[in-house]
């Protein structure tokens, strides 16, 4: 059985997504899509930012939600960089300990579209870090390109961020953080996936760097990195064993990318090419231990 990184769920499902015009899974179709596939429980990521979504999603239902369904959900609560006050010095960890206290195990999806080093955002690291819970991120190439925190290629600023708060743990996530697993991507290929074989570029370097950089494998970014180069997935899997996630990042269970990254991660068990202690810890066991489950 998995163990889902990163989902998304709603009772109401809301206004559409413009891009196209789908709603959220309710949580009862999200555990019905879990059974056919083989998932025992996810990550849910509320939706903070108005960059992302049609109507935020409060922490509390996300809390209710878990509830609700004991043993299939796991709640991250979700704060926008700019909340209580747009401002550098806001008490941010107030918060974030105050939903860790009711049960939130990290805080995420971050999706506000402002640069990484901002310094909202690096009090938003600043809150997370002394909440002592961990970071999920999106990344995003550009301001004004839709939602997720900005950094350039090569990943200055996230690195800076890694160096500032090295007792946060960062979930890296989307294409433009997963497009940085080979050397040198160009701007198209930040903002979609890229293929051929994988010339090593910045997040395993990172990852060999700052042992607080996680990787979660969720959405066709996160499997795209690892299908694109078979051989390079396996030695990629192998050496950061300890700090990659299994993810799905449903929106919809109708999602064709669905299966993807289950197939590929069984495939390369079946076949030999990945250890069994290695699938098993990518699968859930290192959810079950990052996260004190």
């Amino acid at each position: 059985m998995f163990i889902d990184i990163h989902v998304h769920t709603r009772r109401h499902k809301g206004f559409p997504r413009l891009a196209d015009q789908q709603t959220y899974a309710s949580p009862q179709e999200l555990v019905a899509a879990y059974d056919r596939i083989g998932i025992e429980r996810g990550v849910i990521l509320p939706g903070a930012s108005p960059e992302c979504c049609t109507q935020p999603q409060s922490n509390e239902e996300v809390l209710e939600i878990a509830a609700n369904h004991p043993g299939r959900f796991i709640p991250f609560c979700n704060i926008d960089p700019r909340a209580l006050s747009n401002s550098p010095y806001a008490p941010l960890e107030r918060m974030l300990c105050y939903y860790r206290d009711l049960g939130c195990k990290g805080i995420g999806e971050v999706t506000a579209n402002l640069r990484i080093i901002d310094p909202l955002v690096q009090n938003l690291f600043r809150g997370a870090e002394i909440a002592g819970i961990p970071l999920t991120f999106h990344l995003s190439p550009y301001v004004g390109y839709s939602y997720g925190l900005v950094d350039e290629a090569g990943l200055p600023g996230l690195e800076e961020s890694l160096k500032r708060f090295p007792k946060l743990k960062f979930f890296g996530h989307s294409q433009a953080f997963w497009a940085e697993m080979g050397a040198r991507p160009t701007l198209s290929e930040r903002m979609n996936y890229p293929k051929g074989p994988v010339q090593e570029g910045r997040v395993p370097q990172l990852m060999r760097q700052y042992p607080n950089l996680y990787g979660d494998l969720s959405a066709h970014s996160g499997a795209n990195s690892l299908i694109r180069d078979r051989d390079y997935a396996v030695r990629f899997l192998t050496e950061f064993q300890d700090r990659l996630f299994f993810g799905t990042d449903i929106c919809q269970p109708t999602m064709p990318t669905l299966r993807t990254l289950a197939d590929f991660l069984l495939d390369l068990r079946q076949q030999g090419d990945l250890a069994e202690e290695v699938f098993q810890k990518i699968a859930r066991d290192n959810a079950i231990r990052v996260l004190g489950l």
